[in-house]
């Protein structure tokens, strides 16, 4: 498959890009409109050249196109680090932690059933187009994503409604109060709440532009949209009359550099400022004065989806002996540079309180492996396993399918490897592997322990029942614990049923675990007060470059 971002920054790599500022004043405030002109100009970079990108504008690297800037419409941590800077929520996590705190609301009550929210909103808060932020336009966001006869819910898709599915009804007790109540207690309510597709959007830009508001969007953040330039750039600005403050710079410029290699070339010669996802073999290469390295571990599972419902992994003996055949160590220790940790199940380490420590990792094992596939009566098995280019958590995803490639092949099965961009991979793999495909690579970065296995695991979430279990795992206990673990408003409760459901999925082996990962980025030493953050989230505001 032609990779078309990746051709088209390659070039970009081997040019010099030359930046142009555009600052225009306007009723006495100095706004940032269209703050960029990318102009390609002819040539090669020589050892001694270097892009230069302009003052007080911040240029970040992404790993992929956006798909959409609509928060209620879009699935990938890539797109998500751009929303957090165009869009508040109610909620928002706490600096270096995943923990609530208030953000456009400024308080909230919750009835002792744990069925009702109360939310307060702040005072005099505008979205970027001037109208109001009030209960009315609370209620219209969610009202969007989970009325399918609200006039504007033919904006959708919402794959990530999931995450208000408990919600009954929202009520505008009067402009400044908004109302939740649910159809039972839902312990990650304020942590969805919290999560980018909880972001609250304009009424007025969405029944402007209708389906097309996700290339116009509009929000409350510190930053607001500019420009979209397809494959090149993102371009937002400070908004002046954000409700806690300026932001550090005038701008930020979001490009795709879909190739990890170009990225490290364009971060090296100063073609953009920060990147985020940085291959781990190139990780050394930052160990100097011109450049500072974060890394923050969070909740992150790098798993193989195994179609459970057609093909060998039908048989759940053949699904463990995949488990077996794979060796997760030398794929941490090798391909990753020991950025990761191998995966014991589908639930994070980082989700300390639920994780279930007392389960271990599927051993490399290739003897056991053939002695399952013997028993299962499979021999020499053809399989269709899909793989990205690169995409949201997905580490350094062609080689660790080549590397497990091999290892299956070395067990007797017969690996066809089908390499995708990343949201050509998206549309092939979240409305299921049925009839295309025996596996495919996935990474998921959450907010809550009963996130991934609640969208992904439970037999309500196959894809045509509108969740992201791709290879259609059904197992009815499983199903029991995910419900019985999110109404429980008891946490040691909860993680019991976490950890027993951890213990089940993996004796089950719908997925191959394989690794958790510790995020990292690089910034230029012009760059200050940036931190990672636990969510995956990429927070801008005050970021500052000097």
């Amino acid at each position: 498959m032609i990779n078309i971002y990746h051709d088209k920054l390659t070039v970009a790599m081997s040019t010099e890009w030359e930046v142009t500022t555009m600052i225009i004043i306007k009723s006495a405030y100095r706004t940032v409109f269209a703050a960029i002109m990318l102009v390609v100009s002819s040539g090669f970079f020589m050892g001694s050249v270097s892009a230069s990108t302009p003052d007080n504008v911040l240029v970040v690297g992404q790993i992929a196109e956006p798909k959409s800037l609509d928060p209620a419409t879009v699935t990938a941590v890539n797109d998500f680090r751009i929303l957090m800077n165009i869009y508040d929520g109610l909620v928002r996590y706490k600096d270096g932690a995943l923990e609530v705190e208030p953000a456009l609301a400024e308080s909230w009550d919750i009835s002792a059933d744990g069925k009702t929210y109360t939310f307060k909103l702040r005072s005099g808060v505008k979205f970027q187009d001037g109208t109001n932020v009030d209960a009315d336009a609370v209620k219209f966001n969610f009202d969007r994503m989970l009325d399918d006869k609200h006039p504007f819910h033919n904006t959708g898709p919402f794959p990530l409604s999931f995450f208000f599915s408990a919600i009954e009804k929202v009520e505008a007790v009067n402009s400044s109060t908004v109302r939740f109540t649910l159809n039972a207690p839902y312990a990650p309510f304020l942590s969805n709440l919290a999560y980018p597709t909880g972001l609250i959007a304009s009424p007025a830009a969405i029944k402007k532009y209708g389906k097309d508001f996700g290339r116009n969007p509009v929000g409350t953040g510190a930053f607001k949209f500019d420009t979209w330039k397809s494959n090149e750039a993102v371009i937002v600005s400070r908004n002046e009359g954000h409700w806690e403050g300026k932001a550090g710079t005038e701008a930020v410029i979001f490009r795709p550099i879909t190739d990890g290699n170009t990225r490290v070339a364009e971060m090296l010669s100063g073609g953009i400022d920060m990147m985020v996802e940085v291959p781990p073999t190139s990780l050394a290469k930052f160990s100097g004065n011109n450049f500072a390295v974060a890394e923050q571990a969070g909740p992150h599972v790098w798993f193989l989806i195994l179609n459970a419902k057609e093909g060998p992994f039908a048989n759940k003996l053949v699904r463990q002996a995949a488990n077996y055949a794979i060796n997760k160590k030398a794929i941490v220790e090798d391909v990753l540079e020991g950025t990761a940790a191998i995966a014991a199940g589908p639930t994070p380490p980082a989700f300390a309180w639920a994780y279930n420590d007392a389960l271990e990792p599927y051993p490399y094992d290739p003897a056991k492996a053939k002695a399952l596939l013997k028993e299962a009566g499979v021999s020499n098995a053809k399989l269709t396993f899909y793989v990205t280019q690169g995409g949201s958590g997905m580490l350094d995803p062609v080689a660790m399918g080549t590397a497990i490639q091999a290892d299956l092949s070395a067990v007797g099965f017969d690996v066809e490897i089908k390499t995708f961009e990343w949201n050509a991979f998206l549309g092939e793999v979240n409305p299921g592997l049925e009839g295309k495909a025996d596996m495919a690579e996935m990474a998921w970065m959450t907010n809550d322990p009963d996130t991934l296995p609640y969208l992904a695991l439970r037999t309500a979430a196959w894809p045509d029942k509108g969740g992201f279990n791709s290879g259609y795992y059904s197992n009815p206990k499983v199903d029991e614990l995910l419900e019985a673990a999110r109404s429980s408003t008891d946490q040691a409760e909860r993680a019991r049923l976490y950890k027993e459901m951890q213990t089940v999925v993996q004796e089950d082996a719908p997925w191959v675990f394989v690794a958790n990962w510790k995020q990292n980025a690089v910034t230029s030493s012009k760059v200050q007060n940036f931190s990672l953050q636990p969510s995956f989230l990429l927070l801008l505001k005050d970021v500052q470059k000097k």
